[in-house]
């Protein structure tokens, strides 16, 4: 601050060593930073009076800072208060059902694969095609549902009825409108087996049956 030096901070009785149990050397509090203003009238030139407005410029300042100080402090409290409460909250989704965009869904041996498809302009004759990871269409599946969102459900067999092996397949969802295929966004469906926190960012995210590690953020329905 200006108009503060080192005869004034002894004057003050400021500028002692400080105790072990005193504040940083770095710190200033609220009755230090008074006194020091006390300091300054008793020892400023009588011929070169401070101006009032820089004592007030002065205590602004200090206002400001320690205001952002307790705000941010305040902040910090909160922040770490949501994120225990969503951790708690995303911990309850273990074993339960959560839909994630995905281009690729897991058949488990005997299994079956579920899911919807975005359709908010409510385009007709909506489908869901699957596809091995040579191109080949393997099924295709319809998907029902009135307003934004249609379910669809692939049993696991191909075209011709037969069985298909398990493993990865690619999912491809399309509605039409005026009789042209528009490309629509697929969700499949996964049961929740853990829910994982990130050290540093405190990110949470969730390890789902056949759709791996899933960022808590990119669920848009559960159950």
């Amino acid at each position: 601050m200006a108009g503060i030096d080192a005869t004034t901070l002894e004057q003050a009785g400021l500028a002692r060593a400080p105790k072990a149990d005193a504040k940083s050397n770095e710190e200033l509090g609220q009755e230090q930073f008074l006194e020091l203003m006390v300091a300054q009238l008793r020892n400023q030139d009588p011929f070169k009076p401070l101006e009032s407005g820089e004592f007030l410029g002065q205590l602004a300042q200090f206002g400001t800072v320690s205001g952002i100080s307790d705000l941010q402090a305040s902040f910090e409290s909160l922040s770490g208060s949501m994120q225990g409460n969503q951790a708690l909250q995303a911990a309850g989704l273990v074993g339960r059902s959560v839909y994630v965009p995905a281009q690729e869904a897991w058949l488990q041996p005997g299994g079956a694969v579920s899911g919807a498809v975005q359709n908010p302009a409510g385009l007709g004759e909506v489908t869901v095609g699957v596809y091995d990871f040579a191109g080949r269409l393997v099924a295709t599946v319809p998907a029902e549902g009135t307003g934004e969102r249609a379910a669809f459900r692939w049993d696991g067999t191909n075209d011709a009825g037969e069985q298909a092996p398990p493993g990865f397949y690619e999912i491809r969802a399309v509605g039409r409108s005026g009789g042209e295929p528009v490309a629509l966004e697929a969700l499949v469906s996964g049961q929740v087996e853990s829910v994982s926190i990130d050290r540093f960012s405190g990110a949470l995210s969730l390890t789902v049956t056949g759709l791996g590690v899933v960022d808590l953020q990119k669920v848009r329905q559960i159950g």
